[in-house]
């Protein structure tokens, strides 16, 4: 054991370790406390290591005098500090406060005069570990205090990152229930389906969103995906995605609802690099006609009996790239009977084998033949096709996976 001295410390000693407090590995070793004593007395710090060398608590001290000497040391500490509450440039709540929020990860043990015993319980309603009483201390005590502060500061610290993951997971869940909506279709002539499956690096949904809205005899369809990955992202995935239902049922025209969007999403979006591509696919009632408006977005595919095609609608950049770009619409051909699948890029984006190759759309379109001709349906199609890509790339695929497929004048 060993204690290094305020002057010592601002010599360049290495300061405390980034254990907290480690169990030894067999049954009767010493166990091993970082312990930062910031304590102004001499003497009182040299009986804390007398009462500590005869314990079997492997005490690792590093010694400071004043609070302004401790303050760059507290940032980075796990282990305890030991702390005089009477200090020459602190003292009391303030300064307990002050150790409190610049130490995060430590523990805190007080150590309290014999008329300031009131302070030391104060002290532990304000959030420290432990207080003791000078005087009234032997090593016995402090080993045990000094460890069991450790110990209970570690459980507070995985309870509070465990509320943190519940609240992360609740967020997650509205964010998710924003992106993925329950489509509109009831008086339309299209059936649906759709999936979503999160990506291999993120517990939080990305900017991926989808939506189907059937408004005065015409349906639209929209699948996106924003740029970046992480809360900023669906967030803006949300905000677009309900933003573009409300001007289809406020009755917007068809030809203004994506300029309408862009300026959604110039005005939201957190950073001006964010961008969205989208597809947007409209059929009116009666008609055997999509128009599609594509905006840096994997095209569709129309699946009609046994033939499997790309919808090869002209390219325009992404929404907020170039505002105020083309906005010029094309037609396809969607007979009855027909499927419509919509995705976004997760899934052509993984690899198709051995990297560096990619799926890419022919693969994707070649995985489809694959899975049909085995007999999946439009109800099975997507988890078939992701359950390919996955084992294609070799595990789960890097980024979201949304899928939307739309059927014409039939129950998927």
């Amino acid at each position: 054991m060993a204690v290094t001295d305020s002057a010592a410390a601002r010599a360049g000693h290495a300061g405390p370790a980034p254990e907290a407090a480690a169990a030894a590995d067999s049954p009767g070793a010493a166990e091993s406390v970082e312990i930062l004593l910031i304590e102004d007395d001499p003497q009182d710090a040299f009986l804390v290591e007398e009462l500590l060398a005869d314990t079997a608590l492997d005490a690792s001290i590093t010694w400071v005098e004043t609070l302004r000497a401790a303050r760059d040391l507290l940032p980075a500490f796990r282990g305890c500090v030991l702390l005089d509450l009477n200090l020459p440039d602190a003292a009391g709540m303030e300064l307990l406060r002050e150790v409190l929020t610049t130490a995060e990860s430590a523990a805190v043990v007080v150590l309290t005069g014999l008329n300031d015993e009131h302070e030391g319980a104060a002290a532990v309603a304000a959030g420290a570990q432990d207080y003791l009483v000078k005087g009234q201390v032997d090593g016995s005590l402090l080993a045990r205090s000094l460890r069991y502060s450790v110990e209970r500061q570690r459980s507070d610290e995985n309870a509070r990152q465990l509320r943190e993951a519940e609240l992360y997971a609740r967020e997650n869940m509205r964010l998710e229930r924003g992106l993925l909506p329950q489509v509109l279709l009831d008086r339309s002539p299209l059936s649906h389906r759709s999936f979503y499956r999160p990506g291999r690096k993120r517990a939080l949904v990305g900017g991926d969103f989808f939506d189907a809205v059937e408004k005065n005899g015409t349906t639209h369809v929209i699948i996106g995906d924003v740029s970046g990955h992480g809360p900023d992202e669906a967030a803006l995935g949300v905000n677009l995605r309900i933003a573009w239902r409300a001007l289809v049922m406020g009755g917007v025209p068809e030809e203004e609802l994506l300029p309408a969007l862009e300026e959604i999403l110039l005005t939201e979006r957190t950073q001006d690099e964010m961008y969205a591509t989208l597809c947007q696919a409209s059929l009116d009632t009666g008609t055997e006609t999509l128009r599609i408006r594509l905006f840096g977005h994997p095209p569709p595919l129309v699946l009609a009996g046994e033939d499997i095609h790309e919808v090869a609608a002209s390219p325009r950049p992404p929404l907020g790239v170039f505002p105020d770009s083309d906005r010029s619409v094309d037609e396809w051909p969607f007979p009855r009977g027909a499927t419509l699948l919509l995705y976004t890029d997760g899934l052509v984006d993984a690899y198709d084998g051995a990297p560096p190759e990619r799926l890419e759309v022919g693969g994707l379109c070649r995985i489809l033949r694959q899975v049909r001709d085995e007999g999946a349906s439009v109800v099975d199609l997507p988890e078939r096709l992701v359950d390919e890509a996955e084992r294609r790339n070799g595990g789960p695929l890097q980024d979201d996976v949304a899928m939307l497929l739309i059927t014409h004048g039939t129950d998927p």
